[in-house]
């Protein structure tokens, strides 16, 4: 599982290094890679798209992301799958692609598409679909997807598998998805008399619960938001849309968060800030800052995505135990997102069925492939996490009870979040460039005593517009 916080930070520094590592399935028949776009495949399978790969065609195909040497059991698992793969398609050849350090650095990804240099089958968020479509990249996969070859489809959460469509056409498969609720450190709401199995559900009881958690003293806050690197600006657009509002209006043309919505979420924060001294002098503060407060037991609770807790226990050392989720205070909705794999578009319709199998396999099979929870727990990687979970009807059942069987965390304490469930909205058009003027937003809040509120969201308002006007 791909951490949301690369899903969510478009916005790294450095480029990272591209690097071709090649896995080649060892019962498989190869062909010539595809690098050339279209490439025909040797065999001559069925020309009807919605029909499985037939198994005597031979087929190459390339794949982005495959896990570096660094991961080790992310890599141990990714050749297991490919052999179990091969078992079905021993015609199919996997070539896997490894990057170093972030997948889907910004630049790197631009570049390929403009370039047509992508893989087969390249790693996207949800968010790229407008430019991948731009650069005219990726396939309509509509008529290869079917209850045939993606046999729980039925079972896909349909709005994850809206973020993938334009027009009524379906371009990509899902691999993740995350909501956004309210995490919580544990240890800290029991110090402060605070139950951890309640999490607070309105912004009024997350004041209350900060004012509390802060009173314990020692540099402690209560309640913790980012306002640099394009951060604030994001979790701004969460609240946004927990007590239903919205950044940019219907058409898409216009901000639509300077009004008595926007200027309450703003007054609330200024308040939790300077009135209540709830949440803590430093300020200007970016993803990571937060998690390390929290994980240090130096912070109540923030919004975050659940896979934060795998990263903070992973990386940070923190203990899983700690931690505990409610849904988005508000509850109107929640920001969502997720990433998911594509088609290159040109690539012979062979090769779009031989992708569209290993991503069923891969991807989309409840205990198989990433959703094989005992494996998963036999090689050391966290099981528990309430997300990824686009599952519904029989396949969410029979993956939830995997999950709770296979946990290597208690899996209880985020029972809030999941019995509660808000629906998810998608980020804004123009996300990262609307995220960055609303950062101004949020710093003035939270490092200016006297900051002016309304010509904060003014000045904003204006400057989403002209981004917006630029599209």
């Amino acid at each position: 599982m791909r951490s949301a916080r690369f899903r969510r930070t478009r916005r790294a520094s450095a480029v990272a290094l591209v690097s071709a590592l090649t896995l080649t399935a060892l019962a498989a028949c190869g062909t010539s890679s595809s690098d050339d776009g279209g490439g025909a495949s040797e065999g001559g399978g069925s020309s009807d798209p919605s029909a499985p790969l037939d198994p005597k065609t031979k087929v190459t195909i390339t794949i982005d992301c495959m896990p570096p040497t660094a991961k080790a059991a992310e890599l141990k698992q990714w050749k297991e799958d490919v052999k179990e793969f091969n078992k079905t398609y021993p015609n199919v050849t996997i070539e896997g692609r490894s990057t170093p350090g972030q997948c889907l650095e910004p630049p790197r990804f631009t570049a390929m598409l403009k370039a047509k240099s992508q893989p087969d089958v390249f790693y996207t968020y949800f968010t790229d679909l407008p430019q991948v479509l731009d650069h005219d990249g990726a396939e309509d996969i509509t008529a290869y997807v079917n209850d045939k070859t993606v046999l729980a489809l039925k079972d896909i959460d349909p709005n994850v598998l809206g973020t993938l469509k334009q027009d009524g056409k379906l371009y990509g498969l899902p691999t993740s998805n995350y909501t956004m609720g309210l995490l919580i450190n544990r240890k800290l709401f029991k110090d402060a008399g605070l139950d951890p199995d309640a999490p607070p559900r309105t912004w009024a009881e997350v004041r209350t619960a900060a004012k509390k958690i802060a009173g314990l003293g020692d540099g402690i806050a209560g309640f913790g938001e980012y306002s640099a690197g394009n951060t604030g600006g994001w979790h701004f657009t969460a609240q946004m849309y927990s007590v239903g509002g919205e950044i940019v209006d219907a058409s898409g043309k216009k901000a639509a968060f300077n009004n008595e919505l926007g200027k309450q979420v703003a007054e609330n924060l200024h308040a939790m800030r300077w009135e209540d001294d709830s949440m803590g002098k430093t300020q200007l503060l970016k993803w990571g800052d937060l998690q390390k407060q929290i994980a240090t037991d130096k912070l109540g609770m923030f919004l975050a995505a659940p896979d934060d807790i795998a990263y903070m226990a992973q990386q940070l050392g923190a203990k899983y135990e700690n931690f505990g989720m409610g849904p988005i205070p508000g509850e109107k909705a929640t920001l969502a997102g997720g990433n998911s794999y594509m088609i290159k578009k040109g690539i012979s319709s062979d090769k779009v069925k031989a992708a569209v199998a290993w991503l069923n396999f891969k991807n989309l099979t409840v205990g198989k492939g990433q959703f094989d929870w005992a494996r998963t727990k036999a090689d050391g990687l966290p099981v528990g996490v309430p997300q990824p979970n686009f599952w519904l009807n029989e396949s969410k059942a029979k993956d939830d009870a995997a999950r709770a069987e296979h946990a290597t965390m208690p899996v209880e304490n985020f029972k809030t979040f999941m019995d509660n469930p808000v629906a998810g909205k998608a980020e804004p058009p123009k996300a990262q460039e609307i995220y960055k003027v609303l950062d101004n937003v949020m710093s003035g809040i939270l490092t200016n005593k006297d900051a002016d509120i309304d010509k904060l969201l003014s000045t904003a308002e204006s400057q989403v517009n002209q981004v917006l006007a630029n599209q």
